[in-house]
């Protein structure tokens, strides 16, 4: 079992920055990849980033590509969202995931709590 922890919503205003964070109970054996997802009012669930926790190696949607960095910091077992040019679009609730990377993408087992990220224009 992973337990993922995302800290309070954030917000910024359009053009600005801000940066998510989720702490993972665990990184070893049990998923090898985590990332974001997003859900904005009215549309569906949709991947935002995320990244092979054994390497780093990044995903990034087409919406946030060119302004959003994932990393991770393997001795708090934590991955970080650094989203940059926010637009008002980009308001949604933000749930970090946690499972395994099949083909193409990271299949979630595990889903933190959400978080608000809000942008005012």
């Amino acid at each position: 079992q992973v337990q993922l922890v995302e800290p309070g919503g954030d917000s910024a205003q359009a053009g600005g920055s801000l940066r998510l964070s989720c702490s993972a109970s665990t990184f070893a054996y049990s998923v090898n990849c985590m990332g974001w997802f997003r859900q904005a009012p009215g549309k569906e669930r949709e991947r935002v980033a995320d990244l092979l926790t054994t390497d780093g190696t990044p995903y990034y949607a087409d919406c946030v590509k060119g302004r959003c960095s994932i990393s991770q910091d393997n001795a708090k077992n934590t991955v970080y969202l650094q989203m940059n040019s926010l637009k008002p679009d980009d308001a949604a609730m933000c749930y970090c995931a946690a499972g395994f990377f099949l083909i193409d993408k990271c299949v979630p087992g595990y889903w933190g709590q959400g978080t608000q990220v809000t942008v005012s224009s």
